[in-house]
C-alpha cells in the first residue's frame, strides 16, 4: 500500500490538510480546522489590564509590559495542535510525506512543535499564505511530481 502525501496549509488563525494519493495527481481537502482566538483582537483575548509597578526611585508608576502578546501564545498553541494531527497520522502510518505551507512565522512555530520522527517526513516546504485558495490554486503552486519520502 502506497502511503498518501498530506499537504498541510495553515496560517495561526485556519488550519487546511489536503491529500494527495500519487505525487502528480490532483489533491483533495481531508480536514479543516479554524482557530476562532487567533481573529479576536488583543484586549479580548486577556481578561485583565497589565499590572502596575512603581519607579525605583520617586512616586512615579506605570504599566508593566507583558514579555509576549496572548496572540503570539494562541498561535503557539495553535501550531501544537496541527503538529498533533500530523504526529498521529505519521504514528499510524497513514502519511508518507508531509508538505508545509505557510507564512514564515507560523511556519517555524509548527516546525517547533514537530517532534523528530514527523520532521523526517517533511519533504518540502514553501513559506506563503495560501489558506485563502481553493484546491486546485493550491496544487498549481506546487512542483508537477511532489517529492515523496
Amino acid at each position: 500500500m502506497k502511503k498518501t502525501i498530506w499537504i498541510v496549509v495553515a496560517n495561526q488563525a485556519i488550519s487546511r490538510i489536503f491529500e494527495a494519493a500519487s505525487a502528480s495527481g490532483a489533491i483533495e481537502e481531508k480536514i479543516s480546522v479554524i482557530h476562532p482566538a487567533s481573529r479576536l483582537r488583543e484586549k479580548d483575548l486577556v481578561s485583565d489590564a497589565p499590572g502596575r509597578t512603581y519607579d525605583r526611585f520617586g512616586a512615579g508608576r506605570h504599566r508593566t509590559d507583558p514579555g509576549s502578546s496572548q496572540h503570539a501564545h494562541e498561535a503557539t498553541g495553535f501550531a501544537a495542535e496541527i503538529a498533533s494531527t500530523m504526529r498521529d497520522a505519521v504514528s499510524k502510518g497513514a502519511v508518507g510525506t508531509l508538505i508545509l505551507i505557510a507564512p514564515a512565522t507560523f511556519l517555524g512555530e509548527l516546525r517547533g512543535k514537530l517532534d523528530s520522527v514527523t520532521l523526517q517526513h517533511v519533504t518540502l516546504e514553501i513559506v506563503k499564505d495560501l489558506t485563502h485558495l481553493d484546491a486546485a490554486g493550491i496544487r498549481s503552486r506546487l512542483p508537477e511530481f511532489l517529492p515523496r519520502h
